[in-house]
């Protein structure tokens, strides 16, 4: 069975990852949704209300255990496709953007866990939002969006710019441009 192509959708906060992922998933397309929420979340129930902020370490262990057990998932899925939200080079461009240390395990992940396609939403005023989740200010996602691009580029990543629109044409231009078609 030949492992499917990983099509990653990456972007700073409140770019329309998740929308994106899920009218990929509707259209009946394998998709791993983004998993930082549901761990953000967990911790909430727990009593840490901002797990990466409080503990960027420990937030960033649980995220590459669970993105490294989806590119595991992506390999035996039955599926020619597989679009993720998120990849695993996205944790250490985090890690670097709140300058915290880390150890060589995450930049290992980054080399031996690969993806085939990395589609890059493009920060947009007129949509971001924060919430419970989401406590970046637009300033501040700009400034992460950044150090997505440069994390990215320096693992060779060649990061293919989705235009600013609908969910919908949105969607279109990253099916025309995969290699999907």
């Amino acid at each position: 069975m030949a492992k499917a192509q990983k099509i990653l959708i990456i972007g700073g906060p409140a770019t329309g990852k998740s929308s994106i992922i899920t009218l990929l998933e509707q259209m009946g397309y394998h998709c791993l949704p983004e998993i930082s929420r549901e761990i953000t979340l967990k911790a909430q129930e727990e009593g840490t209300q901002q797990l990466f902020l409080t503990e960027p370490l420990r937030f960033s262990e649980l995220l590459l255990e669970g993105r490294i057990k989806q590119h595991q998932e992506a390999n035996f899925t039955n599926a020619n496709y597989v679009f993720i939200d998120r990849g695993i080079p996205d944790i250490t461009a985090y890690l670097d953007y709140k300058e915290d240390k880390y150890p060589s395990k995450f930049e290992k992940a980054n080399l031996e866990y690969t993806y085939d396609q990395v589609f890059l939403l493009p920060i947009w005023d007129d949509i971001y939002v924060s919430d419970n989740e989401r406590y970046e200010s637009l300033a501040e996602a700009k400034k992460i969006q950044q150090q997505l691009v440069s994390t990215y580029t320096q693992l060779g990543y060649n990061l293919i710019e989705v235009p600013k629109d609908s969910v919908e044409k949105r969607v279109e231009f990253i099916l025309k441009h995969s290699k999907t078609e």
